[in-house]
């Protein structure tokens, strides 16, 4: 299988344009850390944070989960949760809301040590269009997403999770910061795709999650050290205590289009 990813912003002068693609997570440790995946988003919950332990490379895909611990997320406004704890090292929310503009804590307790992350939402990116078609002369896929940049000003930073028929594929991000793109209101990205990617007839959505400055540079330094490196390291993360992972509150818009 096989995808692309290239974008450009809509002006009359060329700019510069760089994407980054965020892979599965493999960690490079030969001692047991504590792994944190969570997000909140503008849209209902719950939301999740996951809780695994990490092991050596040469048992990689068999990851312990963490049970018993006490997770906490809270903002700015003064509202905050603890999580009620489910299977797999899961924790979710049951009321907790995310809103644009607000910073949240998460807090986590475990084996005798409190861990934490800061994450501020930013606002959403509006989705101007979508469509698809075909590669010329190919038989990929093209999907084509027009984005407004809220906020053409200042430096911004998004995330793409793509899906067919409901099934994220395959685990792979792109990751894109807008610091060489200001003043430029529309950003114009297109997604390439084999046939055996996508199903003829189904349905293709993708979200475009607005991200902090940290998270992208979770997500970005993660596919430097690990997609580049004969040796891959830790990527920088946003959580204390040398936990790895991320935390990431991100405002989400999302689209769905047929494949023809």
């Amino acid at each position: 299988m096989y995808r692309s990813f290239v974008f450009f912003a809509i002006v009359l002068l060329l700019g510069l344009t760089a994407c980054e693609k965020v892979i599965d997570l493999d960690f490079g440790t030969t001692s047991s850390q504590l792994v944190i995946q969570g997000t909140v988003f503008d849209q209902p919950g719950p939301y999740t944070v996951r809780l695994i332990r990490s092991v050596d490379m040469d048992a990689a895909g068999v990851y312990p989960f963490v049970t018993g611990a006490t997770v906490t997320i809270s903002d700015n406004a003064g509202h905050s949760e603890q999580l009620a704890e489910g299977d797999s090292g899961r924790y979710t929310t049951s009321t907790l809301r995310g809103v644009p503009g607000r910073t949240y804590t998460l807090t986590v307790k475990t084996g005798g040590k409190t861990y934490t992350a800061v994450s501020t939402m930013p606002a959403p990116i509006e989705i101007d269009t979508a469509y698809v078609g075909m590669l010329y002369n190919t038989d990929f896929y093209q999907v084509t997403v027009d984005l407004k940049d809220p906020s053409p000003d200042s430096t911004n930073y998004f995330r793409f999770v793509d899906f067919n028929n409901g099934k994220e594929l395959g685990g792979s991000y792109f990751v894109i910061g807008n610091d060489y793109l200001n003043s430029k209101p529309i950003v114009h990205c297109t997604l390439q795709y084999t046939p055996d990617m996508l199903t003829h007839g189904g349905a293709y959505t993708v979200w475009v999650e607005s991200i902090d400055e940290t998270s992208y540079t979770y997500f970005n330094t993660f596919n430097l050290n690990n997609e580049d490196s004969a040796s891959p390291s830790n990527p920088e993360t946003n959580l204390s205590n040398e936990a790895l992972g991320y935390f990431n509150a991100c405002a989400v818009r999302k689209v769905t289009v047929t494949i023809p």
